[in-house]
């Protein structure tokens, strides 16, 4: 606050005496006027004192412009809508006091000229005063919206340049700073050169004169304007960077109200919408599997999918109703989110799939979504796996159903309600072969049509246990159990 509070001082301060500066060097150099006499010190006297009447004319008319903003600053608050937009408008509130005042000390002093001396005078000290006013408004306005950064950061939160009609733009400064750097200086070679000659100075020594201080003013334009397009682009392009290397925690301040607060305004924009959508892609891998979720992104929302041959995994928890009627509800839970955390750290590690969550069971498939190149074997490992690490826990009993078949793998409901699922008698068979295993000691079943796909290694895990008769099939299926270590 205190250094925003200095720096304005020191604009107003400064670029009104050294403008003031700059005439009457210009004057001294082409010695304006010349037909005064003894009576210039009559329009010195004048000049200094229109000085001092508009620094403090200046200091109240942009106090009084700006009063909201001086109010909520101070106070610390955040502004409101209406507030915010009018800070908006400092460096333009700022150019247009000083110009306004240059112009009446342009027609004041003219006047006393003409009165004290010729027309001519009066049109050089006229054209003198216009090149310093000129400088000192470039100057002020560059200078003030780099003054203005915090101010503009508190009231961009509010007011973000998203559209309309801006209060600063790119192509404003950079008129401002090629009038300060090279408009200035030509306009004033141009008043020496050219008839009618005004003052009777040396316009060698006028002319050096203005080369320097076109060069001085226009370096300070220049610099003032790469620190304020150079240097946030830059912070842009580091963000951007960033955003590019998976970074979704970005935010730029916004203290830009030209086309660079847009783009600031867009980057956050960016890396927010961004992080949405992993958040909710996250969140859909969780809910169908990342398997699911890629392939959905990838082919679109679509009613249809194939017919392939995986292997079925189902898991289903021994008596769960009177493990329910005899635990509290929270220790279900949790001791179903144990068993669940087994079966889908074993189906991820042999590269299946946990399709969905059924109460107290859990259907799992290896071959779909995605192919796998031998599903059998995985299938086989993970129950095996599932069996061992719920058996550590010792919280829960279960029975493992596995079964090899074709089935149809796709979105299955209405295109506002799908579901990704596997149908077909291998889900069928794994299903009834898990109420099976579920009163042997290996507690895995698995049928013959699996055991012949797996590899030779998994095979010695089996033995073939008995021609059962499955619920709601015709034939028999020989069915397996693993070998209990």
């Amino acid at each position: 606050m205190l250094r925003t509070s200095v720096g304005f001082a020191t604009i107003g301060i400064g670029t009104s005496f050294c403008g003031a500066g700059l005439v009457l060097l210009l004057l001294f150099l082409l010695d304006i006027p010349a037909e005064v006499g003894d009576d210039r010190w009559i329009l010195l006297v004048c000049a200094g004192g229109y000085v001092l009447l508009a620094f403090v004319i200046g200091t109240a008319w942009t106090v009084f412009l700006q009063r909201r903003t001086v109010v909520w600053f101070l106070a610390g608050r955040r502004p409101k809508p209406a507030e915010a937009a009018r800070a908006l408008r400092i460096p333009v509130d700022l150019a247009t006091v000083s110009g306004t005042l240059w112009v009446g000390g342009a027609v004041a002093l003219g006047v006393l000229t003409a009165v004290f001396g010729s027309w001519l005078d009066a049109m050089g000290v006229v054209l003198a005063i216009v090149l310093g006013g000129l400088a000192t408004v470039g100057m002020t306005y560059l200078a003030s919206e780099r003054i203005a950064r915090p101010l503009m950061s508190l009231a961009l939160a509010v007011a973000s340049p998203v559209g309309g009609r801006l209060p600063a733009t790119v192509l404003r400064r950079l008129v401002v700073t090629w009038s300060l750097s090279s408009g200035v200086p030509l306009f004033g070679v141009l008043l020496v050169v050219l008839p009618p000659d005004v003052g009777t100075g040396d316009p060698t020594l006028t002319l050096v004169s203005l080369a320097v201080i076109g060069l001085v003013v226009g370096a300070l334009g220049t610099g003032l304007l790469a620190r304020g397009v150079a240097a946030p682009l830059h912070q842009l392009r580091l963000a951007l960077d960033d955003i590019a290397r998976g970074r979704r925690d970005i935010a730029i301040d916004l203290n830009d109200a030209s086309e660079i607060g847009m783009l600031q305004a867009s980057v956050n924009d960016l890396a927010s919408g961004l992080a949405e959508q992993e958040r909710l892609r996250d969140l859909f891998g969780r809910h169908v599997g990342d398997d699911v979720a890629r392939h959905t992104l990838e082919h679109g929302i679509s009613l249809s999918g194939d017919v392939r041959t995986v292997t079925a995994l189902f898991v289903d928890v021994v008596d769960s109703t009177a493990l329910a009627a005899n635990t509290p509800p929270e220790q279900v839970v949790r001791r179903l989110n144990g068993l669940f955390t087994d079966v889908v750290r074993a189906v991820d590690t042999h590269g299946g799939l946990v399709n969905k969550f059924q109460g107290d069971a859990a259907l799992c498939v290896f071959g779909a979504p995605t192919t796998h190149t031998d599903a059998a074997t995985a299938a086989l490992r993970a129950a095996r796996l599932i069996r061992d690490s719920t058996r550590e826990r010792g919280e829960l009993d279960l029975g493992i159903g596995v079964a090899t078949g074709q089935v149809f793998a796709g979105q299955l409901g209405t295109r506002s309600r799908l579901e990704y699922t596997v149908i077909g008698d291998a889900v069928n068979e794994a299903a009834r072969l898990t109420e099976q295993a579920k009163e042997l000691p290996g507690r895995i079943l698995a049928g013959h049509d699996t055991i012949d796909a797996a590899a030779g290694a998994e095979r010695a895990y089996w033995r073939h246990h008995a021609d059962l008769h499955l619920r709601g099939r015709d034939a028999d299926t020989r069915a397996f159990t693993a070998v209990v270590a």
